[in-house]
This record gives structure tokens, C-alpha cells and sequence, in this order.
């Protein structure tokens, strides 16, 4: 019912059983963290979906994607009611994806995955495109591609450069933390407990979604698949840690996975220093960019107006993609549900 490997004229699809998947990916100049098998493998612990990586290549154009296919059966709405194994639907994983194309042949490519994702019952995709590649671009003609919010990311080509793109406010705040004594270190799994209890101690404070509290297991996968391309970054004052960061470390990027702090009087700036720490060391370490993201629900609130006195030289669009494959199956399942809880969110069945 699914074969790990399924062969349609020029394009591929693996699974996380094929030892090919990461030599694929790292294969295009653009790629990132999101779609190597690691990352996969951890958010498949975490029952985000089975991870697919779609490879095309005609000789001329080549792309990849990478998807986490659900099973439409499993969802609430509908147990019992749909067979099992029949309709899925696609989305990102958790971050950032999209296709990422070489070569001008689009159409081609795009035609055989949407006959691919017919004949296999793929009823819908959500997609987060990702803003530095700025892959929205080569899907603009067969997703509906819509703008949200905008996300920052720090230049690090050189320390100079990205203390005169920080914004004079928060260079005094990070002075300020060094001055009272706060230090930032890294490491990989030594402080992983620590870091997860700052980090669930926050998304308590902040009302966030059962989503965002992952399993350990998911935790221990990261550590363990990603090894070298994962660190912790933690700030701390007389030996206590108050506020650490997950950092992805892929094809001369950091990307700012998930972050915590402790509650303190709001005037140590521990964070603003962490941040700043952290884009040194990658500064040191070769690295040309640290990816932090946005406001929350692509919102330019007080999280993204932090964000962006790091850098306010450096924002850039973010936008999600929208497609349905089969439109009719899309109609029905929305008229099953009795109530959309969340109005706008797409699939508006799982809403």
C-alpha cells in the first residue's frame, strides 16, 4: 500500500529508508536543514507524518521537495469514516520547505507531481516557502502563493557588519548583560534538560499549543540524526542557565530552532546577548546568515520587533502556498465537518 520507492518517468519519491535521501538534498546549492532525513525523522517521532522527499530530473531541470504526507483517516473529524490508507494530505515540515528547482523547465515538473499526487489520493498541500531561498518564485504559477509576515535574518559575513546592522538600543543591551556578568556557551546534549525545562517553562507562560510541548523523543532524534549541524546555545549568570536557544547549522546558515528563557526581572537582557553570542560564533565559524524568524503568527509584534533590532538591514517576505488536487474530495470533507473551529486555516477540514 506504500511502496518506499514509487518511479513515474522523471520523478522519484523516497522515504526515510532510502540511504540516498541526504546525498539528494545536499546536491542543490540552496538547501537547508528542513529538508534533511534527520530533521524528518525527528518530527515523524513527533506524529507530524510519514516524511516523502520528491526528486525530479529530466536532464535538464531537477528539483526536490519535501513533505510530510497525513493520512486523512487519522484525523479526528474523521475516523471511522474514511478508509484508511485512501485520501492523505501534504504539508511543510515544521519550519520551512517548497520546491527548489535548477533548470527553467517548471512546467514539466509541476505537471508530473500533480498527476504523481493524484494518482496516489493527495487531496491538498500547504506549503511554507522559505524566505532566503525565496523558492516562492518558482511555484507562483501553480500555488496560490500568499505574502504573511516578514522574518529577519543576521548577516554574518563579518563581525563588524552585523554590529552596525544591530540597532543602536540593543548593542547598548548587550554591553550592558556583559557588564553584569552574563556568559554564553555552547554545547550539544549536556545541557538538553536544562534547555527543555527553560524552554516548556516558557511556552506555559506564553498559553502556547500542546503542539509546541515535544515529546523527548523527538529531542533525543534531533541530537542523535543531526550531530554535527545541531548545537545548544545557553546565556547564564553565577552558574544559572536563563535562557537557551536550538540552532540548526546547514549549508552556511543558522537557523533558530526553539528558545526559552527564565522569568527574571526583565533588565539582565540574557537573551539579547544570547542571540548576539550565538551569530558571533557563527560569524567565527564560517558562517553567512542566522536565520531567527518572525512574530508570532507572522504578526510584527514585540517577537519580531526584537528580532529585528539584530538586524533591520535584512528582512524578508514570507509566504505560504495553498494547493488542492482534488477539489471535490477538498468540498466533501469540509461538508462533513459540522464546525470549522479555526476559520481561514487550510485545509479548512482539519480547521
Amino acid at each position: 500500500m506504500r511502496p518506499e520507492k514509487i518511479r513515474m518517468d522523471d520523478l522519484k519519491v523516497y522515504t526515510l529508508k532510502d540511504p540516498q535521501w541526504d546525498e539528494i538534498v545536499r546536491s542543490f546549492k540552496d538547501h537547508d536543514i528542513y529538508y534533511i532525513s534527520g530533521y524528518l525523522k525527528a518530527l515523524e517521532t513527533n506524529s507530524d507524518g510519514e516524511p516523502l522527499l520528491f526528486f525530479y530530473d529530466n536532464g535538464k531541470t531537477r528539483g526536490i521537495n519535501v513533505v510530510l504526507r497525513r493520512d486523512i483517516a487519522h484525523c479526528d473529524y474523521f475516523r471511522g469514516i474514511i478508509e484508511e490508507g485512501k485520501l492523505f494530505d501534504f504539508s511543510t515540515p515544521y519550519g520551512y520547505g517548497g520546491w527548489i528547482i535548477e533548470g527553467e523547465d517548471k512546467k514539466e515538473l509541476f505537471d508530473t507531481y500533480e498527476e504523481w499526487c493524484r494518482e496516489n489520493g493527495i487531496v491538498c498541500e500547504f506549503v511554507r516557502f522559505h524566505p532566503l531561498i525565496e523558492n516562492q518564485r518558482y511555484s507562483q504559477d501553480t500555488y496560490e502563493v500568499i505574502p504573511l509576515g516578514q522574518v529577519i535574518s543576521m548577516d554574518l559575513n563579518d563581525e563588524e557588519t552585523m554590529l552596525m546592522n544591530m540597532s543602536s538600543r540593543n548593542r547598548n543591551k548587550v554591553r550592558k548583560a556583559i557588564k553584569t556578568g552574563v556568559t554564553v556557551n555552547c554545547c550539544h546534549t549536556e545541557k538538553l534538560n536544562e534547555f527543555i525545562e527553560i524552554y516548556e517553562e516558557t511556552m506555559r507562560r506564553d498559553n502556547a499549543e500542546a503542539y509546541y510541548f515535544f515529546h523527548r523523543d523527538y529531542y533525543d532524534c534531533l541530537f542523535r540524526e543531526l550531530k554535527d549541524h545541531i548545537m545548544i546555545f545557553y546565556a547564564q549568570l553565577d552558574g544559572k542557565i536563563l535562557s537557551s536557544c536550538i540552532v540548526f547549522l546547514e549549508n552556511g546558515r543558522l537557523s533558530y530552532h526553539l528558545a526559552g528563557s527564565t522569568k527574571t526581572s526583565g533588565n539582565i537582557y540574557e537573551t539579547n546577548l544570547l542571540i548576539y553570542k550565538t551569530a558571533e560564533w557563527g560569524c567565527q565559524n564560517g558562517y553567512r546568515s542566522f536565520l531567527l524568524g518572525g512574530g508570532v503568527g507572522s504578526q510584527e509584534d514585540y517577537l519580531y520587533q526584537f528580532k529585528r533590532g539584530f538586524d533591520d538591514k535584512h528582512s524578508y517576505q514570507f509566504y505560504i502556498g495553498k494547493k488542492t488536487y482534488q477539489k471535490d474530495i477538498y468540498d466533501d470533507l469540509v461538508s462533513k465537518r459540522t464546525q470549522i473551529d479555526r476559520p481561514g486555516f487550510f485545509p479548512a477540514y482539519r480547521g
